[in-house]
């Protein structure tokens, strides 16, 4: 789900997904501008932000069999805005690590793009968050691609191939 975030062919039509994707790696500064002054509104919780730990999976080669690599830290929360409907919009958000801050402005985040209806105010919201993840992943690429090592692999001929013998 989160390399989902990393696409540069995304439209300004975001998926549940994938803004829960792009609101889970985003900086918390940028969570409290984008939500100016409800950030520090208490909203009705369902279940208040959490940490466990939960079990990292990968393959061997990218491809091969399933094995547990390690465990991580992440913190979940559940919870609808004040509102005075029953029916108001539940906004959830899992977030890596420990900061119960970032998963509580997630949260609050996805519940108000659920109650949206103009996707552009949305993406006004998540442009930045996009920019700034981009950012990151160019200067990661930049700074991997200095210790990169390329192999080549040369064929020499020999005077005593097949065709030469004949």
């Amino acid at each position: 789900m989160l390399q989902s975030a990393d696409s540069t062919t995304q439209t300004c039509s975001e998926t549940r997904s994938q803004w829960i994707a792009l609101l889970a790696r985003a900086p918390i500064n940028l969570l409290e501008q984008a939500l100016g002054d409800q950030s520090d509104e208490q909203p009705e919780w369902l279940r208040k932000p959490e940490t466990g730990l939960m079990m990292i999976e990968a393959r061997a080669g990218g491809t091969g069999e399933r094995f547990n690599l390690g465990e991580i830290s992440i913190t979940r929360c559940a919870l609808r805005l004040n509102d005075s409907r029953a029916d108001a919009p539940v906004g959830i958000a899992y977030v890596l690590g420990r900061s119960h801050k970032h998963a509580r402005l997630a949260a609050m985040l996805d519940a108000m793009f659920l109650t949206m209806a103009d996707p552009s105010s949305k993406e006004k919201i998540l442009a930045p968050i996009k920019q700034h993840l981009q950012e990151q992943r160019t200067s990661r690429e930049r700074r991997t691609a200095t210790s990169k090592v390329e192999f080549f692999t040369i064929a020499r001929e020999s005077g005593t191939n097949d065709e030469s013998e004949e």
